[in-house]
């Protein structure tokens, strides 16, 4: 009798569930969606309850035609930097505040004002934002007071899941690195900014390792989900550390770069590893004792996205006419222009940026544009200005150790065009995994299966995983490549100045 591993990828946009086999096969997938509400004034927010339903939704749906008694365990890959805040029963007190909401800064620059920047960074591993967890509670607690006063805890998102299926309050080290409030080596609560963010320490919920048991189903939770209570909760990890397990980036300095909507490198370390220039932040790893470094662009599928949706509505209607994919054709676009672009650079600043900028200012430019240029340069040089932002972020990692080979996951990966500019632009072998786009949901898995005793550990992942062949970086491309860096670099701090008057 076969037995199963359920995963929820629980993001932004909706709950991803899929179950998997203990061998390490995709049984059968569900996702359900849910809304943001953004609003003025950098407000972004959602109702837990939607998180609730989703789960509960696509658990019932993936499980229908299995014994529910197989499924051993239930384990998390879910989105960070949240701030919910729930009383003693755990009933919600208000909307979740998410990782996207950045109304924050008057509590972000107060704790500015008691820690030194490289203080904070070096305790934290992060910089001091209001995209942070603690920052957004102290937002609550000057602005609403009373919903502080009553909040008994608060949760990540994952953490409101699993308090609706055990009754517990917890969360674990990667996700409370995601808070500004944990330090980072001593993997406590750091009494030195909670005193500076003046909030309670007992309103934070039990520190656990990812691979925690938090207990079985409670029985309304077995109903709901159409489980029984026998389903080990384990306690999962932020998407962040999880992306990284999903990779198969589980040895110590081994790196990995994902090219999604956003774009990040981060790798796996034995310590922390934090950059001086804070290029990068660092999170507690998912894998126990590990670390997890990453340097995070805004917009990189997204620019992309962008480019295809303002210059190729005739890609995109032939496809749809053929029944292809229109990815397919705006790559072959990309592929039939010259490394280099013909001289044609973008910054890919659509969202301001984050690593190696950190500049919310920053926006998206074409520059050197001639009358030559066709379609086909602008949707090449696209890919080469996010290539050239990412080996910016590579450049601050090899100061420290050296980086010749990355895994390569995310929606980008799919296509050859964009392992090959990615390889020849960061000079380093690309190798692809067979699931691309499935890290996190494969890392909450794997997570599930050692927590409940059925791996001995992350190695596991192998069975989950096969990898391609590297893609590896052409030498003439490089030197094409390297002339446009430096450009690419002296552009930015050319309009460094017009970015704050615009």
């Amino acid at each position: 009798m076969s037995k199963y591993l359920l995963a929820h990828d629980i993001g932004t946009s909706g709950n991803k569930a899929t179950l998997f086999s203990v061998e390490g096969e995709v049984i059968q997938s569900k996702t359900v969606s849910y809304n943001v509400d953004y609003r003025e004034g950098g407000i972004a927010e959602q109702n837990p309850q939607d998180w609730w339903h989703a789960v509960c939704e696509t658990t019932r749906e993936i499980t229908k035609t299995i014994d529910p008694k197989d499924v051993l365990a239930v384990s998390f890959s879910a989105q960070m930097q949240c701030c919910l805040v729930v009383d003693r029963e755990g009933n919600v007190l208000r909307p979740a505040i998410i990782w996207a909401d950045s109304r924050a800064e008057k509590q972000a620059e107060l704790l500015r004002q008691v820690f030194d920047e490289q203080e904070a960074y070096q305790l934290l591993g992060h910089r001091i934002s209001p995209a942070y967890s603690i920052e957004k509670l102290m937002w609550i607690k000057e602005n609403e007071p009373d919903i502080y006063e009553k909040t008994y805890k608060m949760l990540q998102v994952k953490d409101y899941i699993i308090f609706k299926m055990t009754g517990e309050f917890v969360t674990d080290y990667s996700d409370a690195s995601g808070t500004n409030a944990l330090d980072l080596e001593k993997r406590v609560w750091s009494e030195d900014i909670l005193q500076a963010a003046g909030i309670d320490a007992g309103k934070l919920p039990d520190l656990h390792r990812s691979i925690d048991v938090i207990g079985t189903l409670m029985p309304e939770a077995a109903r709901e989900l159409g489980l029984t209570e026998v389903t080990k909760v384990v306690c999962g990890g932020g998407d962040g550390p999880c992306s990284a397990v999903g990779a198969g980036c589980i040895e110590k300095n081994q790196m990995f770069c994902t090219f999604g909507t956003s774009a990040w490198i981060g790798g796996t370390t034995q310590h922390k590893f934090i950059d001086e220039d804070r290029v990068f932040f660092c999170f507690a790893h998912v894998i126990p004792d590990r670390y997890m470094p990453c340097g995070t662009m805004q917009s990189a599928g997204s620019s992309y996205a962008y480019v295809k949706n303002t210059f190729c509505q005739e890609e995109v209607k032939k496809a749809k006419e053929d029944g292809t994919d229109y990815w397919t054709l705006v790559n072959e676009l990309a592929e039939s222009s010259k490394p280099g672009a013909k001289g044609l650079l973008f910054l890919p600043y659509l969202a301001g940026e984050r690593s190696p900028r950190w500049n919310p200012d920053a926006s998206g430019s074409f520059l050197g544009i001639r009358m030559y240029h066709e379609k086909k340069d602008y949707i090449r040089a696209v890919l080469e200005g996010v290539s050239m932002n990412m080996e910016l972020i590579l450049k601050a990692y090899r100061k420290y150790l050296p980086v010749d080979e990355m895994i390569l996951t995310g929606g980008g990966a799919k296509g050859d065009i964009v392992a090959r500019i990615l390889a020849d632009v960061l000079d380093a072998e690309l190798t692809r995994p067979d699931h691309v786009e499935e890290a996190t949901s494969i890392a909450a898995a794997v997570i599930a299966g050692v927590g409940c005793g059925v791996y001995e550990g992350f190695d596991s992942i192998h069975r989950f995983l096969r990898f391609s062949e590297p893609v590896k970086p052409n030498p003439e491309n490089r030197k094409v490549y390297e002339n446009a860096k430096k450009v690419f670099d002296a552009s930015y701090y050319a309009l460094e100045k017009v970015y704050s008057q615009m």
